[in-house]
């Protein structure tokens, strides 16, 4: 009796504070669904990148419940409540910053697209509007 006694006193030593453990477990579901996230992107089949996403939505559905868990119980310090001015200029930013990149690539694909169109195994096309195709090297 003494020998479970002493045996459970041990194993309680052992352990981590329940606060030390919740956020344990909350950093490991942060990473796995960075881990998720970084697979879903990197998938080119649909189907493997819908398993994903579902995995990722569980993910993050506990992490949610081990969150507010932590938070209820002064477990969790939350940051102070971010002022919405601040907020809508990092959203702003945010979909400039989105806007130029969509307008480089959708630049980038049209010029390659033209540049495919326009060269034939490393020269271009320099008078094809009269039917005379007269093809000058280039320089990449």
């Amino acid at each position: 009796m003494f020998n479970q006694q002493q045996q459970t006193q041990q194993q309680q030593q052992h352990m981590l504070p329940e606060k030390d453990m919740l956020y344990t477990i909350l950093c490991e579901l942060k990473r796995t669904s960075r881990e998720y996230t970084i697979a879903a992107n990197e998938s080119n089949c649909s189907n493997i990148r819908q398993v994903f996403n579902g995995l990722l939505q569980s993910t993050m559905q506990m992490q949610e419940e081990v969150y507010q868990c932590m938070k209820q119980q002064n477990m969790y310090n939350t940051s102070s409540p971010a002022l919405r001015q601040e907020m809508e200029k990092q959203f702003n930013q945010f979909k400039r910053e989105q806007q130029e990149t969509e307008q480089f690539v959708q630049a980038r694909l049209q010029r390659q697209s033209v540049n495919s169109q326009t060269s034939v195994f490393g020269y271009t096309n320099t008078n094809s509007n009269n039917g005379n195709s007269q093809y000058q090297p280039y320089m990449m």
